[in-house]
């Protein structure tokens, strides 16, 4: 079976920051996919901008060669190729002080078509841009505007990016994307939930024991530097990616799946979490960076080493949360995510309770709790693990087995990255999966409590080696609590 692909309307695509990292490993080879499998209409334009000086032709020798970098060679079609940097323009302008903007101005032209403009820059410009557009009538009803994370670093600067960009943009203009949503088998915890009555009945305290949500990396800091060291794991992976996520998994059923019902019920787990306060901070998180180790590579040295100076900032983090309501009362939440951890994989683990009576006896051996493993990446799929008998004339012993769904296996052809969704629903005005401002401001409520009750107890990251899963204190987080950490496989 194969996804039925829906032309989108003509629109213009305006990079701002196209010469940069994200343009060349994302946007760029997501385009000439949605190309490639005939979803533009014409006439559609992708105009790249940025302060660096360049032609129409170079930035389509940039294009061709992220193409060339970051597609398959089988899923690359000379013809479509052709035809998809034949799409491609170039203005070079600032957004700090304007020049430039004239130019773009010219280029995009007074069509009516759908804007869309994708802000792959720092924050810090987020402001500059949406001003200026609207300072040279750019903006139009039928404009977009994409945000990259991080929205701010706290409360307070996330409302100041919020109001800076809000001042320029209405909300339902202004698409907050995470690419975690994309993903194929995170909309799957939609259709899991509300399109199947096995699961729906059970998905509350009565039957699930914990939910555990797993986002590890095996790579090191790469060419995030300067980023990193300034945002941490909990900024950067837990405050979005992780609690998008844990929405997904606990909330109630939306009316529809128009984008502001969903929202609201995602608004309503981010404000029901306990707060985790100065006291509390100690018993239910842990903090950790890594040491020198070994990687898939080889030896790899620790954060400080890569870093040449001292740092204290988290490149791990576990934490056991809880959410205030009738649904999920007692039921805890686990997350944990890091680099330089033991396999690179991103995946919700619902552990549902035990049976409350063997009737089979110690020789069928142990029975173990079932289990659905919702897996993200690498090797999207759901599992769920029940209890059988194991075949033979032996008696009744009792084993555990999946029932295994790969979506590779599963589904005929390629499945479309998650930027080459996320950026066709911005074309087509659906913000069903991207965040709301309340969101983003509902989740940083949360968090800042933990970051302010680590820095104002001077809470020192635990060490632990690369290649490892992270400080011993994540395992007791859980085990203390009689659970364990899901092994993945």
């Amino acid at each position: 079976m194969t996804s039925q692909i829906i032309p989108v309307d003509p629109f213009d695509f305006i990079i701002f920051g196209g010469t940069g990292d994200l343009s060349e490993r994302k946007l760029l080879p997501s385009l000439y996919y949605r190309q490639r499998d005939h979803q533009f209409s014409e006439p559609t334009r992708i105009i790249g901008t940025s302060r660096s000086k360049m032609s129409d032709e170079e930035f389509q020798a940039f294009a061709k060669q992220a193409i060339s970098e970051h597609v398959k060679p089988a899923d690359i079609d000379a013809t479509e190729l052709k035809t998809f940097l034949a799409r491609l323009s170039y203005v070079s302008a600032d957004a700090t002080t304007g020049a430039g903007f004239d130019k773009l101005t010219k280029a995009i032209g007074d069509s009516d078509r759908i804007r869309a403009f994708y802000l792959a820059v720092a924050p810090a410009l987020f402001g500059d841009i949406s001003h200026k557009l609207k300072e040279h009538n750019l903006i139009t009803p039928n404009s977009r505007i994409v945000l990259e994370k991080p929205i701010g670093r706290d409360l307070a600067s996330a409302r100041a990016l919020n109001d800076l960009v809000g001042d320029n943009f209405h909300e339902n203009q202004i698409f907050r994307i995470d690419h975690y949503l994309g993903k194929e088998t995170v909309q799957n915890l939609m259709a899991l939930r509300f399109a199947n009555a096995l699961y729906e009945p059970l998905w509350n305290s009565a039957h699930i024991d914990h939910v555990q949500i797993t986002v590890a990396e095996t790579v090191g800091l790469e060419d995030r530097v300067t980023y990193y060291d300034k945002a941490g794991a909990l900024r950067d992976m837990v405050q979005n990616h992780m609690l998008q996520l844990l929405c997904l998994v606990a909330m109630e059923a939306p009316s529809s799946m128009d984008a502001d019902a969903v929202r609201d019920e995602k608004l309503k787990v981010l404000r029901a979490l306990k707060r985790i306060n100065g006291n509390e901070a100690p018993k239910h998180t842990v903090r950790g960076q890594y040491r020198a180790g070994a990687s898939a590579s080889g030896a790899v040295k620790g954060y400080v080493e890569e870093l040449s100076h001292d740092s204290n900032t988290e490149t791990f983090v576990a934490i056991k949360a809880e959410i205030g309501t009738w649904r999920w009362a007692g039921v805890p939440f686990y997350f944990r995510t890091g680099k330089r951890l033991a396999t690179r994989v991103s995946e919700i683990v619902i552990e549902f309770k035990p049976i409350p009576h063997s009737i089979f006896g110690d020789s069928a051996g142990p029975i173990f709790a079932n289990q659905l493993v919702i897996r993200l990446q690498p090797d999207e799929g759901v599992k769920q693990f029940i209890m059988i008998k194991d075949p033979g004339p032996g008696g009744m012993r009792l084993r555990q087995i999946s029932l295994d769904m790969s979506f590779a296996q599963s589904f005929d052809g390629r499945a479309p990255d998650a930027y080459e969704r996320l950026i066709m629903d911005v074309i087509r005005g659906n913000q069903t999966l991207f965040m709301r401002r309340d969101e983003v401001e509902a989740a940083w409520k949360w968090i800042d409590p933990i970051q302010n009750a680590w820095e104002s107890a001077r809470q020192e990251a635990q060490g632990y080696t690369a290649g490892t899963w992270g400080p011993s204190a994540s395992i007791a987080l859980i085990e203390r609590d009689g659970r364990t950490w899901h092994e993945s496989n």
